[in-house]
């Protein structure tokens, strides 16, 4: 494959991340986006087969963890899969893949700043969550340390109520109806198409390998955080999900508009629940911040080989940031949140996340064994696993994800037209 040029110190970044860094950085972009804003939609696909679901998605989620692992150990860059398709695949599947990455998890900005306001001040949900884009970019703005920071006293804080709601759900008294409607059957099709939505709420541990050229002797420590972060999710979502059920059954969770609190008051202790808003405003705000930074440094990388504005390159050289990026991020957001539809947001991004995660297997499959090929069958599980949830998500979700995809891949052709008429 054809090296594309190296950085220039002006565009370069400095490692200063550890595993716990690393590690807390997924789970800031982890928890909080499917606990408070998938497992509704997910149990009016999955009804009694949400938990069938979120396993599902956890397996895929597992692939695409160990492929992405195993790349960024091999290719300690910002840009994770973009520059994973690129080095292994090709320009194009490259391109495709940060493409799909950068319009997917847009929309998950959109997404976890319209929550954050909805649970912040309901009625009020768009101001805030402007307000809160602009507030967590320039503290993105400012420093990898600080985010980093941040992002620990938010997981904090968020598991702590986590563990508030699974405790009150479990011991606080709730109906037995919730119980029966557990036993009731689910559909292949409504399970995968929950799958694919809770799929958005594992995501985050692309963050990690994005922040790859931030990251100390990455070989080992990529390696190790992303299946830790990876882990401590899903036995956090799978605690959370299951006390929810119990309490509000598949149908009560399927039309809640605020599931945890909800379900804490549907249990018997309804002086929780503002807690309870409290928790999802912080976790939802934990995600923003890790999905702007994620989102900034594959925009840093596709700008430096000119598939974006070369400017978007820059590197700030007193917070070492790649400050153009970041506000480009926040700009594009802003505008979104003034219109975006919660929900819709949801299925969107799964498909251009699905897309990128199917490139990373495609990518992790022709790795040799000395340049640590996880084996055969977990790039093959993970590439038909996103193809199969990407397909099976909402229809709208998907003609709009692929008409986006498809508009992306016009583009690269065009600019590649135009670049070899201009003799460039």
């Amino acid at each position: 494959m054809s090296t594309p040029p190296a950085a220039t110190n002006s565009s370069r970044l400095q490692r200063r991340l550890g595993v716990s860094d690393a590690v807390f950085i997924g789970l800031g972009s982890m928890i909080g986006a499917g606990i408070f804003a998938a497992f509704a939609p997910a149990a009016r696909a999955a009804g009694s087969g949400l938990l069938v679901g979120l396993a599902v998605a956890a397996v895929v989620a597992y692939c695409n963890a160990t492929s992405s692992a195993r790349l960024a150990a091999r290719y300690p860059a910002s840009g994770g899969t973009y520059v994973y398709g690129r080095e292994r695949l090709g320009d194009f599947w490259g391109y495709l893949a940060g493409w799909g990455f950068i319009i997917g998890k847009t929309a998950s900005c959109a997404a976890m700043a319209l929550t954050a306001g909805a649970y912040a001040w309901p009625g009020h949900e768009r101001p805030v969550a402007i307000a809160a884009v602009v507030a967590l970019t320039a503290v993105n703005y400012v420093g990898i340390q600080k985010t980093a920071w941040l992002t620990r006293t938010i997981v904090a804080l968020v598991l702590a109520v986590l563990a508030a709601v699974v405790v009150a759900s479990f011991t606080g008294g709730h109906t037995d109806a919730a119980r029966l409607e557990l036993s009731g059957d689910a559909s292949v099709g409504g399970v995968l198409q929950a799958a694919g939505l809770l799929f958005f709420a594992f995501a985050g541990y692309a963050r990690i390998a994005t922040l790859g050229e931030e990251v100390r002797d990455p070989r080992r420590t990529i390696p190790r955080a992303i299946p830790l972060a990876l882990s401590i999710t899903l036995v956090v979502y799978a605690a959370v999900a299951t006390a929810v059920l119990a309490v509000l059954g598949p149908s009560g969770l399927a039309e809640a508009t605020a599931p945890l609190a909800d379900t804490v008051r549907a249990a018997g202790v309804p002086a929780l629940a503002p807690v309870v808003r409290i928790g999802a405003a912080v976790a939802a705000l934990g995600s923003l911040l890790a999905l702007i930074l994620g989102i900034s440094r594959t925009t840093l990388a596709m700008a430096r080989d000119r598939h974006l504005p070369h400017a978007l390159a820059a590197v700030h050289p007193r917070f070492n940031v790649p400050h153009r990026a970041e506000l480009a991020v926040g700009a594009v957001v802003v505008g979104l949140v003034s219109f975006a539809d919660l929900r819709g947001a949801i299925g969107f991004s799964s498909f251009g996340v699905l897309a990128y995660y199917a490139i990373a297997n495609a990518a992790a499959w022709t790795l040799a064994p000395g340049e640590g090929r996880p084996p055969r069958a977990v790039p093959v599980l993970g590439l038909a696993g996103c193809l199969l949830l990407a397909f099976s998500l909402p229809l709208s979700s998907t003609v709009s994800g692929a008409a986006v995809l498809a508009a992306g891949a016009v583009a690269y052709f065009v600019r590649r037209f135009v670049r070899r008429k201009a003799g460039r």
